[in-house]
């Protein structure tokens, strides 16, 4: 792809990001992002049908860069490490202000569903070849424990990332691997 194509997108997602961050996404025109990109409304709408198409496909853009990041070397399905885990906070943190805006933006909860789905799919593999000593469903344990690690994201990043990549899987280890007991 001509590389004058993949710079207008690019400059035009980011241009977007930027006003989600500062915006609802209801009150971001088209005409608004074509300014801050500098760029022509018709070039926009050249790459991107309408603002929900732009949403749409920032939210895969930057979902699909988050889990590029992280891929092990042998390929996906290698498994779940922690050195995997590590990668993506490291590349979180990297790009702290574009995922801050996608996971948090209000009236736009589409970027943190997609990454909560995304989340559940490895927990569920994961899941499904462990040996539990209880009668807890394994749906219901994969969706929990896919809500908890994107909350558990979007705290640490909101929070500005309070403790270190290698710091916030030991903790998620540590949660994962202590029973606690309730009840």
């Amino acid at each position: 792809m001509d590389r004058r194509i993949v710079r207008s997108r690019q400059m035009i997602m980011e241009a977007f990001i930027g006003l989600l961050g500062e915006q609802d996404f209801e009150k971001i025109t088209i005409q608004g992002i074509a300014d801050r990109a500098n760029v022509n409304r018709g070039t926009v709408y050249l790459h991107f049908t309408d603002k929900y198409d732009l949403l749409e496909r920032s939210v895969e853009t930057y979902l699909k860069m988050l889990v590029d990041s992280c891929l092990p070397e042998e390929g996906p399905g290698a498994g779940l490490s922690p050195d995997l885990l590590v990668r993506a906070f490291v590349y979180l943190k990297e790009h702290a202000s574009i995922y801050r805006v996608l996971i948090t933006s209000r009236g736009t909860p589409t970027f943190r569903h997609r990454m909560t789905q995304m989340i559940k799919g490895n927990i569920a593999v994961v899941v499904s070849g462990m040996k539990l000593e209880s009668d807890i469903h394994r749906d219901v344990l994969a969706q929990y424990l896919s809500i908890s690690i994107t909350g558990l994201i979007e705290w640490w990043v909101v929070e500005s990332m309070p403790y270190t990549p290698e710091e916030m899987v030991e903790q998620l280890n540590k949660i994962l691997t202590t029973r606690l007991e309730l009840w």
